[in-house]
Protein backbone atom coordinates (compact mmCIF):
# COMPACT_ATOMS: atom_id res chain seq x y z
CA UNK A 1 0.00 0.00 0.00
CA UNK A 2 1.37 3.52 -0.91
CA UNK A 3 1.14 5.60 2.14
CA UNK A 4 2.18 9.43 2.14
CA UNK A 5 5.00 9.99 4.47
CA UNK A 6 6.24 12.60 6.29
CA UNK A 7 9.01 13.31 2.89
CA UNK A 8 6.85 12.69 0.26
CA UNK A 9 9.26 11.28 -2.53
CA UNK A 10 6.97 12.71 -5.74
CA UNK A 11 4.21 15.88 -5.56
CA UNK A 12 0.85 14.53 -5.00
CA UNK A 13 -2.02 16.00 -6.67
CA UNK A 14 -4.02 17.57 -4.18
CA UNK A 15 -7.33 19.70 -4.84
CA UNK A 16 -9.19 21.89 -2.13
CA UNK A 17 -12.46 23.19 -2.39
CA UNK A 18 -13.39 26.60 -0.94
CA UNK A 19 -10.13 28.57 -1.86
CA UNK A 20 -11.68 31.87 -2.01
CA UNK A 21 -10.79 33.27 1.69
CA UNK A 22 -10.04 31.64 4.92
CA UNK A 23 -9.13 27.81 5.69
CA UNK A 24 -9.32 26.91 2.52
CA UNK A 25 -6.99 29.41 0.90
CA UNK A 26 -4.19 28.93 4.03
CA UNK A 27 -4.69 25.45 3.07
CA UNK A 28 -4.19 25.70 -0.70
CA UNK A 29 -0.72 28.09 0.32
CA UNK A 30 0.34 25.58 2.86
CA UNK A 31 0.31 22.53 1.00
CA UNK A 32 1.75 24.36 -2.10
CA UNK A 33 4.95 25.46 0.05
CA UNK A 34 5.06 22.04 1.45
CA UNK A 35 5.93 20.67 -1.67
CA UNK A 36 2.06 19.28 -2.91
CA UNK A 37 0.99 19.62 -6.25
CA UNK A 38 -2.55 21.53 -5.47
CA UNK A 39 -5.06 22.72 -7.39
CA UNK A 40 -7.46 25.65 -5.51
CA UNK A 41 -10.67 25.52 -6.56
CA UNK A 42 -13.29 28.20 -5.96
CA UNK A 43 -16.92 29.25 -7.90
CA UNK A 44 -15.21 32.11 -9.23
CA UNK A 45 -11.71 32.32 -10.60
CA UNK A 46 -11.06 35.50 -9.95
CA UNK A 47 -11.35 34.96 -6.30
CA UNK A 48 -8.42 32.55 -6.62
CA UNK A 49 -6.29 34.20 -9.77
CA UNK A 50 -3.59 35.21 -7.12
CA UNK A 51 -2.66 31.70 -5.95
CA UNK A 52 -0.95 31.29 -9.19
CA UNK A 53 1.98 33.35 -8.07
CA UNK A 54 2.10 31.21 -4.72
CA UNK A 55 2.48 27.93 -6.52
CA UNK A 56 -1.08 27.16 -6.94
CA UNK A 57 -2.98 25.54 -10.05
CA UNK A 58 -6.81 27.29 -10.09
CA UNK A 59 -9.71 25.05 -10.96
CA UNK A 60 -13.12 26.59 -11.09
CA UNK A 61 -15.60 23.98 -9.14
CA UNK A 62 -18.82 24.48 -7.51
CA UNK A 63 -19.78 21.36 -5.58
CA UNK A 64 -23.29 21.48 -5.46
CA UNK A 65 -23.10 21.28 -9.55
CA UNK A 66 -22.51 17.99 -10.72
CA UNK A 67 -20.96 19.09 -14.37
CA UNK A 68 -19.22 21.42 -12.39
CA UNK A 69 -17.56 18.68 -9.98
CA UNK A 70 -16.89 16.11 -12.87
CA UNK A 71 -15.54 18.91 -14.78
CA UNK A 72 -12.71 20.02 -12.28
CA UNK A 73 -12.04 16.19 -11.15
CA UNK A 74 -11.38 15.30 -15.18
CA UNK A 75 -9.27 18.54 -15.40
CA UNK A 76 -7.19 17.81 -12.56
CA UNK A 77 -6.61 14.24 -13.49
CA UNK A 78 -5.87 15.31 -17.58
CA UNK A 79 -3.36 17.36 -16.25
CA UNK A 80 -1.59 16.65 -13.10
CA UNK A 81 -2.74 12.76 -12.79
CA UNK A 82 -5.26 11.27 -10.32
CA UNK A 83 -6.32 13.24 -7.12
CA UNK A 84 -3.88 11.79 -4.38
CA UNK A 85 -5.54 13.99 -1.86
CA UNK A 86 -8.82 15.69 -1.16
CA UNK A 87 -9.44 18.70 1.30
CA UNK A 88 -13.67 19.04 1.05
CA UNK A 89 -12.95 22.59 3.07
CA UNK A 90 -16.24 24.66 0.89
CA UNK A 91 -19.18 25.69 3.55
CA UNK A 92 -20.88 27.82 4.91
CA UNK A 93 -23.25 28.48 7.78
CA UNK A 94 -27.15 29.07 7.47
CA UNK A 95 -28.13 30.49 11.00
CA UNK A 96 -31.95 31.06 11.56
CA UNK A 97 -34.85 29.31 14.02
CA UNK A 98 -36.01 26.10 13.39
CA UNK A 99 -39.55 27.12 13.12
CA UNK A 100 -38.62 30.21 11.03
CA UNK A 101 -35.71 28.43 8.37
CA UNK A 102 -37.03 27.23 5.22
CA UNK A 103 -36.83 23.98 4.27
CA UNK A 104 -34.89 25.27 1.36
CA UNK A 105 -32.48 26.48 3.30
CA UNK A 106 -32.05 23.72 5.43
CA UNK A 107 -31.83 21.81 1.81
CA UNK A 108 -29.38 24.15 0.78
CA UNK A 109 -26.93 23.72 3.82
CA UNK A 110 -26.49 20.20 3.14
CA UNK A 111 -25.97 20.25 -0.62
CA UNK A 112 -23.02 22.52 0.19
CA UNK A 113 -21.89 20.96 3.32
CA UNK A 114 -22.64 17.69 2.77
CA UNK A 115 -23.88 16.04 -0.73
CA UNK A 116 -21.66 18.09 -2.74
CA UNK A 117 -18.55 16.46 -0.34
CA UNK A 118 -20.08 13.30 -0.85
CA UNK A 119 -20.01 13.19 -4.36
CA UNK A 120 -16.77 14.80 -4.76
CA UNK A 121 -15.32 11.63 -2.83
CA UNK A 122 -17.44 9.52 -4.65
CA UNK A 123 -15.56 11.04 -8.02
CA UNK A 124 -11.78 10.91 -6.05
CA UNK A 125 -12.17 7.23 -5.18
CA UNK A 126 -12.06 5.06 -7.83
CA UNK A 127 -8.52 6.85 -8.80
CA UNK A 128 -7.22 6.76 -5.15
CA UNK A 129 -8.09 3.21 -5.19
CA UNK A 130 -6.13 2.35 -7.96
CA UNK A 131 -3.34 3.93 -6.80
CA UNK A 132 -3.22 2.09 -3.92
CA UNK A 133 -4.03 4.93 -1.50
CA UNK A 134 -4.62 8.70 -0.95
CA UNK A 135 -5.97 10.57 1.87
CA UNK A 136 -9.93 12.64 2.07
CA UNK A 137 -9.43 15.51 4.66
CA UNK A 138 -13.07 16.70 5.67
CA UNK A 139 -13.64 19.99 7.47
CA UNK A 140 -15.96 19.50 10.19
CA UNK A 141 -16.44 21.70 12.95
CA UNK A 142 -16.46 22.09 16.89
CA UNK A 143 -20.86 22.88 15.86
CA UNK A 144 -20.63 19.31 14.60
CA UNK A 145 -19.80 17.92 18.27
CA UNK A 146 -21.89 21.02 20.04
CA UNK A 147 -25.09 22.62 18.55
CA UNK A 148 -25.08 26.52 19.24
CA UNK A 149 -28.54 28.15 19.34
CA UNK A 150 -30.17 29.35 16.35
CA UNK A 151 -27.27 26.76 13.94
CA UNK A 152 -29.73 23.80 14.02
CA UNK A 153 -28.89 23.84 10.14
CA UNK A 154 -25.08 24.16 10.17
CA UNK A 155 -24.78 21.98 13.24
CA UNK A 156 -26.92 19.10 11.10
CA UNK A 157 -24.81 19.40 8.33
CA UNK A 158 -21.25 18.92 10.72
CA UNK A 159 -22.61 16.28 12.70
CA UNK A 160 -23.46 14.16 9.41
CA UNK A 161 -19.38 14.87 8.84
CA UNK A 162 -19.05 13.21 11.93
CA UNK A 163 -20.58 10.10 10.55
CA UNK A 164 -19.77 10.14 7.16
CA UNK A 165 -15.66 10.20 7.87
CA UNK A 166 -16.16 7.20 9.84
CA UNK A 167 -18.04 5.11 7.62
CA UNK A 168 -15.53 6.30 4.50
CA UNK A 169 -12.76 5.42 7.15
CA UNK A 170 -13.25 2.08 7.55
CA UNK A 171 -14.93 1.43 4.37
CA UNK A 172 -11.59 2.62 2.58
CA UNK A 173 -8.73 2.27 5.31
CA UNK A 174 -8.17 -1.62 3.25
CA UNK A 175 -7.21 0.12 0.08
CA UNK A 176 -4.44 2.19 1.74
CA UNK A 177 -6.93 5.30 1.57
CA UNK A 178 -7.33 7.01 4.79
CA UNK A 179 -9.66 9.62 6.02
CA UNK A 180 -9.24 12.47 8.72
CA UNK A 181 -11.53 14.93 9.55
CA UNK A 182 -10.56 18.46 11.28
CA UNK A 183 -12.81 19.18 14.19
CA UNK A 184 -12.07 23.67 14.10
CA UNK A 185 -13.37 26.34 16.40
CA UNK A 186 -14.18 29.54 15.52
CA UNK A 187 -12.32 30.97 13.04
CA UNK A 188 -11.23 34.69 12.69
CA UNK A 189 -12.47 34.93 9.16
CA UNK A 190 -15.01 36.81 6.60
CA UNK A 191 -17.47 33.77 7.84
CA UNK A 192 -19.41 36.12 10.06
CA UNK A 193 -20.65 38.21 7.09
CA UNK A 194 -21.33 35.45 5.18
CA UNK A 195 -23.77 34.50 8.09
CA UNK A 196 -25.07 37.96 8.21
CA UNK A 197 -25.93 37.42 4.97
CA UNK A 198 -27.29 34.50 4.84
CA UNK A 199 -29.69 35.33 8.11
CA UNK A 200 -33.74 35.16 6.87
CA UNK A 201 -35.35 38.26 7.18
CA UNK A 202 -37.45 38.11 10.33
CA UNK A 203 -40.80 40.14 10.90
CA UNK A 204 -40.47 42.81 13.31
CA UNK A 205 -43.05 40.74 15.71
CA UNK A 206 -41.03 37.61 15.39
CA UNK A 207 -40.85 35.66 18.97
CA UNK A 208 -37.10 34.54 18.36
CA UNK A 209 -35.91 38.55 17.32
CA UNK A 210 -34.30 39.18 20.64
CA UNK A 211 -32.66 36.13 20.54
CA UNK A 212 -31.34 36.16 17.72
CA UNK A 213 -29.94 39.61 17.84
CA UNK A 214 -27.74 38.20 20.87
CA UNK A 215 -26.57 34.99 18.88
CA UNK A 216 -25.51 37.08 15.53
CA UNK A 217 -23.53 39.77 18.31
CA UNK A 218 -22.24 36.34 19.79
CA UNK A 219 -21.18 34.95 16.60
CA UNK A 220 -19.39 38.22 15.46
CA UNK A 221 -17.51 38.43 18.76
CA UNK A 222 -16.35 34.93 17.88
CA UNK A 223 -15.21 35.98 14.80
CA UNK A 224 -13.11 38.98 15.44
CA UNK A 225 -11.35 36.99 18.27
CA UNK A 226 -11.45 33.49 16.46
CA UNK A 227 -8.39 31.47 15.37
CA UNK A 228 -6.52 32.45 12.16
CA UNK A 229 -6.93 30.14 9.06
CA UNK A 230 -3.58 29.28 9.45
CA UNK A 231 -3.62 27.55 12.47
CA UNK A 232 -6.37 24.86 10.71
CA UNK A 233 -3.75 24.57 7.78
CA UNK A 234 -0.44 24.00 9.56
CA UNK A 235 -2.69 21.06 11.35
CA UNK A 236 -3.84 19.67 8.10
CA UNK A 237 -0.27 19.89 6.32
CA UNK A 238 0.70 18.02 9.95
CA UNK A 239 -2.06 15.48 9.75
CA UNK A 240 -1.80 14.48 5.54
CA UNK A 241 2.03 13.64 6.03
CA UNK A 242 1.85 11.84 8.66
CA UNK A 243 2.49 8.15 7.96
CA UNK A 244 -0.07 7.28 10.66
CA UNK A 245 -2.47 10.26 11.19
CA UNK A 246 -5.20 10.03 13.76
CA UNK A 247 -8.82 10.07 12.83
CA UNK A 248 -10.04 13.52 14.06
CA UNK A 249 -8.29 16.46 15.48
CA UNK A 250 -9.42 19.44 17.35
CA UNK A 251 -8.24 22.22 16.73
CA UNK A 252 -8.83 25.52 19.23
CA UNK A 253 -9.95 25.14 22.84
CA UNK A 254 -13.87 25.88 22.02
CA UNK A 255 -13.56 22.13 19.90
CA UNK A 256 -11.76 20.86 22.72
CA UNK A 257 -13.74 22.20 25.81
CA UNK A 258 -17.02 22.54 24.70
CA UNK A 259 -17.89 18.92 24.14
CA UNK A 260 -16.16 18.27 27.32
CA UNK A 261 -18.36 20.77 29.72
CA UNK A 262 -21.50 19.60 27.47
CA UNK A 263 -21.11 16.34 28.91
CA UNK A 264 -20.34 17.31 32.38
CA UNK A 265 -23.15 19.66 32.49
CA UNK A 266 -25.89 17.43 31.42
CA UNK A 267 -28.59 19.08 29.32
CA UNK A 268 -30.36 21.09 32.18
CA UNK A 269 -27.38 23.34 33.27
CA UNK A 270 -25.93 23.33 29.73
CA UNK A 271 -29.52 24.96 28.25
CA UNK A 272 -29.32 27.49 31.42
CA UNK A 273 -25.71 28.10 30.08
CA UNK A 274 -26.35 28.82 27.08
CA UNK A 275 -29.73 30.78 27.73
CA UNK A 276 -27.52 33.11 29.66
CA UNK A 277 -24.95 33.48 27.46
CA UNK A 278 -27.40 34.56 24.81
CA UNK A 279 -29.67 36.47 27.02
CA UNK A 280 -32.58 33.96 25.77
CA UNK A 281 -34.21 34.22 29.15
Amino acid sequence: MTRIESSTPAPITTLVTGCSSGIGRATALALARSGFTVWASARRLDTIRDLQDAGCSTVELDVTDEASRARAVATIAAESGHIGLLVNNAGYSQPGAVEELPLQAYRAQFETNVFGLIRLCQLVLPGMRAAGGGTIVNLGSGAGLVTPPLSSAYAMSKYSLEALSDSLRFETARFGIRTILIQASAIKTSFTDVLERALPVQPEDSPYRVVTQNVMGFARNEGDNGLPPQKVADTIVRAVRSSRPRARYRVGSQARISPLARRILGDRLWDLVMARLVRAQ
